[in-house]
């Protein structure tokens, strides 16, 4: 069975009604990201960063998978199927995939200040607030690598992108390091598909495949093919 990797983004998620952060109109135009996203900020304004995260968590909550979510989980009737996502909301896994890494934190999720190994759920419609304490007696925070921090999935992202036969890359424009990088980890003699409106510009020999369709549009075309 062929190994297939997804590279997921907002824009994947982008169609479920949950804002993007880069676009024209997406979140870090209307909020500074050192103050609600950074380490400097969950140092010195935990309250602050923890509303920010509850009302994210909300709108998550409030949006279900769409159609491209969805699509993907057909190709694991064929592929053995990997998505790395650099999405914290939860919609693969509530569309039925399987096999998930998230790159940059799960808000569905929080983990204590200090023991970063030991996420739980939050439950649903449920606030984290100053004061909330982990088992071992430290505030509580999201289980989100803020900016200053490094990402601990990418070794094992880059293990599956080592061994992809296909890598499909939807719903990002491939401006955020280090998944980025990822696309330079993939065999050259492997196939590697990217979907988006706005194509970006990849410096990559070989098999190399654009399809400049929003996630549900694209993916739709390219898992038809892929199944054929």
């Amino acid at each position: 069975m062929k190994k297939l990797v997804i590279l997921s983004g907002a824009g994947i998620s982008k169609e479920s009604g949950i804002d993007t952060f880069r676009d024209a109109d997406g979140m870090w135009q209307e909020y500074d990201p050192r103050e609600l996203a950074s380490t400097d900020a969950l140092k010195n304004n935990p309250k602050r960063v923890l509303e920010f995260y509850n009302m994210r968590r909300k709108k998550m909550w409030d949006a279900n998978p769409n159609a491209a979510h969805i699509a993907l989980l057909d190709l694991e009737e064929k592929y053995d199927v990997t998505i790395i996502t650099q999405n914290v909301d939860d919609l693969h896994e509530r569309a039925g995939t399987l096999n998930t890494i998230h790159l940059h934190g799960e808000l569905s999720k929080v983990r204590s200040m200090d023991n970063p190994d030991e996420p739980i759920e939050v439950e649903k419609g449920a606030d984290v607030c100053l004061g909330d304490l982990g088992e071992d007696g430290s505030q509580l925070r999201p289980h989100i690598v803020l900016f200053g921090e490094p990402v601990p999935k990418m070794a094992e992202a880059i293990d599956k992108v080592k061994k992809a036969d296909i890598f499909i890359v939807v719903g990002t424009s491939l401006q955020v390091y280090p998944a980025a990088e990822l696309i330079d980890f993939v065999p050259e003699n492997s196939e590697v598909y990217i979907i988006d409106p706005d194509i970006p510009n990849v410096n990559r020999k070989g098999k190399m495949y654009f399809i400049k369709e929003k996630a549900t549009v694209g993916l739709t075309k390219l898992i038809l093919d892929l199944l054929a």
